[in-house]
């Protein structure tokens, strides 16, 4: 096996690749800024760093949209560009293996391989493997054992809930609903009960400083807009117990589909689940308390992890590095030819 693998996870929000050869994870927002429709203005940070203030001349995309690629042909043209310039080792006859979600088409699967397997990169092979078991696998956990895990991936767009044993996954439940969806809620929120219209960064930055799985945080946050009556900018104090009032049905509905998926658990593996607790991941994971609250909702003990947005990248490399992994991931061309 070629020495040159790379891991990539294409999250709505951000891109996580790791490089064998370098042994780190390369981690920027999936974004691209666009001139004349289609020529990449920038990307990366860079391109995110424009978002909601370029001019009408420049478009800000995000080419990934609730967990499914969006914009085939620019996300190839950047991900070549940015593998280029900042990945370390040979890209051309090396090995990728690439996250999924689970509940997407199996078109949908092929768009991932093809971005990829048709690129210019010129790959040896390109693997698929489902993101719950690379989540599972990146967390230390042994997914080839017959004990039940229940991972909660808490994206961007999109929250992805599973339950795994042998290898396998026994539950998924792909919600549409994510860190995104939370951003929406403080900024309707806040638009209703103050006359305040605010940006999707500064909604991120709120749900960030001042977000709680519970009630009773004491921060506060300065946060600046629109106000709706005079059209003019101004400042207003924000506290955590209004920005948990913003976001606590999105938390309700996810804690809703954890019960949900735990009801329909067979029981051997249920019994496994209340041992080993719950495992949260994914960027928005990091809302305080909110194992707490996952906890007193399901009375099962919540397991948080350091960098949690990266797990699924970690568990990739481990699945094509390690002989006892390595039967988790699949070649869609195989599958095609079947």
């Amino acid at each position: 096996m070629t020495n040159n693998v790379y891991g990539i996870d294409l999250g709505t929000c951000n891109m996580k690749i790791y490089c064998k050869v370098s042994n780190k994870i390369l981690n920027e927002k999936n974004t691209i800024a666009l001139v004349n429709k289609d020529q990449i203005y920038a990307y990366g940070d860079n391109a995110y760093a424009m978002y909601e203030k370029a001019p009408e001349t420049i478009q800000v995309t995000f080419p990934v949209a609730g967990g499914v690629i969006a914009d085939f042909n620019n996300l190839q043209s950047m991900l070549q560009i940015y593998l280029e310039k900042h990945a370390k080792g040979k890209l051309r006859g090396a090995e990728f293996i690439v996250a999924v979600p689970t509940d997407i088409t199996e078109l949908e699967k092929k768009a991932f391989y093809d971005m990829f397997y048709k690129s210019k990169l010129k790959p040896k092979t390109v693997l698929l493997c489902a993101k719950p078991i690379a989540d599972a696998v990146g967390l230390g956990l042994d997914v080839n054992q017959p004990t039940g895990i229940m991972v909660v991936d808490i994206g961007a767009d999109t929250t992805e809930i599973s339950v795994i044993s042998l290898g396998g996954l026994v539950l998924s439940a792909l919600l549409p609903s994510g860190g995104n969806k939370i951003d929406e809620s403080i900024i309707t929120y806040v638009k209703r009960k103050y006359n305040l219209v605010i940006g999707q960064k500064t909604a991120q930055s709120l749900k960030e400083r001042l977000g709680s799985g519970i009630p009773g945080r004491e921060d506060t946050m300065v946060a600046a807009g629109r106000d709706v009556v005079s059209g003019l900018p101004i400042e207003l104090e924000m506290s955590g117990d209004i920005i948990y009032d913003a976001i606590k049905d999105n938390l309700n509905s996810i804690c809703n589909s954890i019960k949900m998926i735990l009801e329909k658990t067979p029981p051997e593996l249920a019994k496994d689940i209340i041992h080993s607790g719950i495992y949260i991941t994914g960027g928005s994971s990091q809302i305080h308390d909110l194992d707490q609250l996952f906890a007193d909702i399901t009375g099962i003990k919540v397991n948080t992890c350091e960098e949690p947005e990266e797990c699924v990248v970690r568990g990739l490399v481990k699945i094509v590095s390690d002989s006892k992994f390595k039967h988790l991931a699949y070649s869609m061309k195989s599958k095609i030819l079947l």
